[in-house]
């Protein structure tokens, strides 16, 4: 009987140090996370800074938001939130023409990606 206990005992220590959220479930109708994104100002100048705000979705949990700008053959990666309300604020680039692009990529905990549709912000 003492080891019955011993064992209850240690299986409640081992069940009360472990997280929620530390595993990575796929399976079946496991999907990739959704995620929309929203810049402010949608016109603004060389230089000026402007916010990017995402909001992400996940069927289990999102780990976290990247926030990328669409350049010529690239992507390119311009921070990361890993709580929400997930945002970021960047400048327009020098050496913008007359419209950037950006994009947010939402992460979830089985390391699967989602990606929202461009926001477009448009160069005075």
């Amino acid at each position: 009987m003492l080891r019955l206990h011993a064992a209850i005992a240690l299986a409640a220590a081992l069940v009360a140090g472990c997280r929620i959220g530390t595993f990575a479930y796929i399976g079946p109708g496991d999907g990739p996370p959704s995620v929309s994104l929203a810049a402010s100002p949608a016109i603004a100048s060389r230089g000026e800074t402007i916010g990017l705000a995402a909001a992400a979705a996940d069927d289990y949990r999102v780990v976290e938001v990247e926030f990328y700008r669409r350049d010529l053959g690239a992507n390119t990666l311009l921070g990361r939130d890993g709580s929400a309300p997930y945002a970021l604020t960047t400048a327009i680039p020098a050496a913008a023409s007359i419209e950037v692009r950006y994009f947010a990529r939402a992460i979830d905990d089985a390391g699967q990606a989602g990606d929202s549709p461009d926001v477009t912000v448009r160069v005075r």
